[in-house]
């Protein structure tokens, strides 16, 4: 508990010296000490505020103090966290890339071997078109030979 004794000067003293001048002075010593009573209580009762008050203020202040360096540490944490977040996502970017890559060098490769495949295909088609074409030539010549052959005979 704070005391304020530099704010309000001990009654110790001045108890004395009115106690000295009522008894010259021919006052009610009674009455000045119950006066001075009241005087020493309030002095009390205003130093218990005044050091309450203080007390009050101060730790309000610590706890203003406390809850900003709460918000900054709080801040710190999600600037952490987001320089992390966003480690993680261009690491898993960079991943995704490169099984994207890795998908398209293979379908790539896949595509090379069907596109040989129906090449080959192609060149047997155009081959047997070929054998085609010429076994109609061979038939047509054919045909024209029955043709005339039956034409010549009565």
């Amino acid at each position: 508990m704070d005391f304020c004794f530099e704010e309000f000067p001990s009654t110790s003293h001045g108890e004395h010296e009115v106690s000295r001048m009522s008894e010259g002075a021919g006052f009610d010593s009674s009455r000045e000490e119950s006066s001075t009573s009241n005087t020493t209580e309030m002095q009390e009762q205003q130093c218990h505020y005044s050091s309450s008050t203080g007390n009050i203020s101060r730790r309000a202040q610590e706890l203003v103090e406390k809850i900003n360096q709460n918000r900054t540490s709080d801040q710190q944490v999600m600037d952490s966290f987001h320089e992390k977040l966003q480690e993680k996502v261009a690491e898993m970017c960079q991943k995704m890339r490169e099984d994207m890559y890795k998908v398209y060098e293979k379908n790539s490769d896949d595509m090379q071997g069907k596109i040989q495949e129906l090449f080959e295909v192609l060149d047997s088609c155009a081959k047997l078109n070929q054998e085609l074409l010429e076994a109609v030539q061979a038939l047509a010549s054919l045909r024209e030979g029955l043709a005339i052959t039956h034409m010549s005979e009565p």
